[in-house]
């Protein structure tokens, strides 16, 4: 399928039969190079760029499942989420492509308008055949931390964000900036090509950068951690924002199959920070209340003052990535009165954001836009309370009982390379010395592997790479989050409700499958060109790049599948050809 065919022919369909085409096309081309692959990218002619556009600003809250908009809607103010509701283009109807549902993969895709098929970001960390051990997706050992600290850098991200296309346009003179608690959530957003990406130091209480873009920190962020301004926050307690009554549509505030906060229970309040002084512990702490996400909008307000950013002609771009609701998410679960408190204080932190660019740039003049990166599943122990079919998956019984099948098919060996991403590696040197045909071993592995309890399907690499898979939705969500030479050789899908892990009151929730709870995620637009409204039609993050680069006149990231929104512009674009 020649790639210039498979962009028009994608944007022709809807959603599900897109989805079903572009994995296709990343089974037909993974070895022409995926880097290469811009299947069902935008193809048709570009508007010019909108004369007044000076600043995009791409929002990403980790964790921030879609019906949290609509749970908790009549909690929120008129400035965070109504507004980009009411003033943007609001899509409820937004999915992931792919199956990797975690902090990684989703941050790679929202300014690539790609999947994890092509950006090669499969999973937060996943093994390495070449090293043969784990790598995370930004873990880089020729770079270092500015000022201090291990360095990180997008060097395994396969493909081009959309800050490096508005590089390329304007001769390197736009600003691309990340930003966020999270080393991943700044740099993959960001790019290749980018200025810098800054994250929290959660050992020193501060922000860093890396030696990937910096030798040193500029001077405005050097004076922004001289304010020590997580420190203020030491000793202090984190409080309900709202009366009780709003936390009625919750669970029980103390429930036992919560986490623990900063050596505390699992109710509020929450006292963050313990001892005489701030310290490591209490800077990790830090970053699970809703202040880090405060922190981190001070930290956008010093960017766009030092960096100049909106402040000409040439647009430029701020990537901010919350990642505090995703850790508390973890620790307390969807249905807690810590989602909940979060949320809301998130909806006041994204007001005051969006009027701090207003003052520094002008609305008028700005693109945002906003999602998340996955979804969550629910408390299993919460949701067999519900009498749904929950658990939590010893990922140990899956290898047991692999190993037992593997040992009685084919004699007994050490099968196992590795394990991370849902994926099981095996040891391809075992394989040889026992000449074994490697898809006889995937076959007899997965057969084993749907004898767990909880276990929904178990997919081959043998499967993936030929295309011989169920036309299924979460089947086509493996597809898209398989890549040829960085995934493994059986892809684990649990059932619905059910997770791998089985610590309790360390995870009480997670993500990870290709199931809606951890797929679902918001997605609003809003600025020049944005026709605002809701939409119900299907969507995804994988669209966003795309839409704006239309919209800024710029080409699409090279490794782009979704969509332009096209329902949503204010002057329409003319149908594919």
């Amino acid at each position: 399928m020649r790639l210039s065919y498979c962009r028009s022919y994608c944007r022709s369909l809807s959603y599900s039969r897109r989805l079903a085409a572009c994995a296709a096309a990343v089974v037909i081309l993974p070895l022409a190079g995926l880097p290469k692959l811009a299947a069902c990218a935008a193809s048709r002619p570009l508007p010019p760029a909108p004369s007044e556009c000076r600043l995009v600003v791409g929002i990403v809250v980790d964790q921030l499942r879609a019906d949290y908009l609509e749970r908790f809607d009549d909690l929120f103010g008129e400035g965070g989420f109504k507004r980009l509701k009411a003033k943007g283009a609001y899509f409820a109807n937004a999915h992931y492509l792919h199956a990797c549902t975690y902090t990684a993969p989703g941050h790679a895709v929202v300014t690539t308008g790609s999947t994890a098929a092509v950006t090669g970001i499969i999973g937060n960390k996943w093994y390495d055949r070449e090293t043969g051990k784990s790598i995370e997706s930004i873990t880089d050992d020729e770079t270092t931390g500015v000022p201090e600290g291990k360095g990180a850098s997008p060097r395994r991200l396969l493909v081009s964000t959309l800050g490096d296309e508005l590089k390329g346009a304007t001769g390197g003179r736009a600003r691309v900036i990340g930003v966020s608690l999270k080393n991943r959530g700044a740099i993959l957003p960001a790019g290749r090509a980018a200025d810098a990406a800054y994250w929290f130091d959660d050992k020193r209480g501060q922000m860093q950068t890396s030696s990937y873009y910096l030798k040193e920190l500029p001077a405005w962020a050097t004076s922004f951690n001289a304010r020590r301004i997580p420190d203020q926050w030491f000793g202090k307690t984190w409080e309900k924002a709202l009366p009780q009554s709003a936390y009625d549509r919750c669970d029980a505030d103390d429930a036992p199959y919560e986490g623990r906060f900063a050596g505390g229970g699992p109710a509020f309040p929450h006292v963050v920070g313990r001892g005489d002084k701030p310290n490591a512990r209490f800077y990790d702490d830090f970053t699970m209340t809703p202040w880090a996400n405060d922190y981190l909008v001070d930290f956008a307000a010093a960017a766009i003052e030092g960096e100049k950013l909106g402040a000409d002609a040439i647009p430029d771009l701020l990537a901010i990535s919350f990642s505090a609701n995703d850790i508390a998410g973890h620790a307390f679960g969807p249905n807690s009165h810590e989602a909940l408190d979060m949320t809301v204080r998130t909806d006041q932190t994204l007001a005051r954001l969006l009027d701090l660019i207003d003052r520094k740039v002008g609305l008028d003049k700005t693109l945002v836009f906003l999602t998340a990166d996955h979804g969550v599943a629910p408390v299993p122990e919460y949701a067999a309370r519900q009498r749904l079919n929950s658990r939590r998956i010893p990922f140990e019984q899956v290898a047991v009982a692999i190993k037992r099948a593997l040992d009685a098919k084919f004699g007994e060996g050490a099968w196992f390379a590795g394990f991370s991403a849902e994926s099981i590696y095996f040891d391809l040197a075992t394989l040889a010395d026992k000449k074994l045909d490697r898809s006889d071993v995937e076959r007899v592995a997965a057969e084993a592997a749907l004898g767990v309890g909880g276990i929904a399907a178990a997919f081959t690499r043998t499967q993936i790479l030929s295309g011989a898979l169920p036309r299924t939705p979460i089947a086509q969500r493996v597809q898209m989050a398989f890549h040829p030479q960085r995934g493994g050789d059986v892809f684990l899908v649990p059932e619905p409700f059910c997770f791998f892990g089985d610590e309790l009151y360390k995870v009480a929730a997670t993500h990870g499958t290709p199931h809606p709870y951890d797929t679902h995620v918001p997605l609003s637009l809003m600025g020049r060109g944005i026709r605002a409204g809701r939409y119900l039609t299907e969507a995804s993050p994988s669209d966003i790049a795309p839409t704006l680069a239309a919209l800024l006149g710029i080409a699409a990231p090279n490794g782009a599948v979704g969509r332009v929104l096209n329902e949503s512009l204010a002057e329409r674009l003319p149908p594919p050809r």
